[in-house]
């Protein structure tokens, strides 16, 4: 098993997946999720995907559902903050995609080493290795093999 060695964050696309069973990435966003939940990697979120999130699960749960929801994300992951820094590098750093840039410079500032996304083409521009949470999990599974050879 790898240890914590992986700093990943995972964009709202990918918490989305998980928090309404969205197929067909449900499995391999979980798998990533759970990763995260119990120590195997360290599980980064953006402040900006608590906004997403709750907008978004209150339109189908409902009020109480979304706060929960909240919680949820705040007890599993660490968040990064949104601050001045992150969005002046999210402004000028040439996404074409503004949530994007934000989720990509909070993983700067997370040190991420990874962005887990279902929307890989979108970092194109950034430095640090955009992947879908197959993508991830292949990684690991490799990563692992090769850890027990040795």
């Amino acid at each position: 098993m790898v240890s914590e060695d992986d700093v990943i964050l995972l964009d709202t696309n990918v918490l989305l997946d998980v928090l309404t069973e969205r197929r067909p990435y449900y499995e391999p966003s979980e798998e990533v999720w759970s990763l995260c939940e119990n120590g195997e990697a360290k599980g980064l979120v953006s402040a900006i995907s608590f906004n997403n999130t709750f907008y978004l699960v209150r339109k189908w749960g409902g009020i109480a559902k979304a706060y929960t929801v909240l919680q949820t994300l705040r007890d599993v992951f660490a968040v990064v903050a949104l601050d001045d820094q992150v969005l002046k590098q999210a402004i000028s750093g040439g996404f074409s995609d503004f949530e994007d840039a934000i989720q990509y410079y909070s993983a700067v500032l997370g040190k991420a080493d990874f962005v887990v996304t279902r929307n890989v083409k979108d970092y194109s521009k950034g430095s640090i290795p955009a992947m879908s949470p197959e993508e991830y999990l292949a990684r690991r599974r490799l990563k692992d093999q090769g850890e027990g050879q040795t």
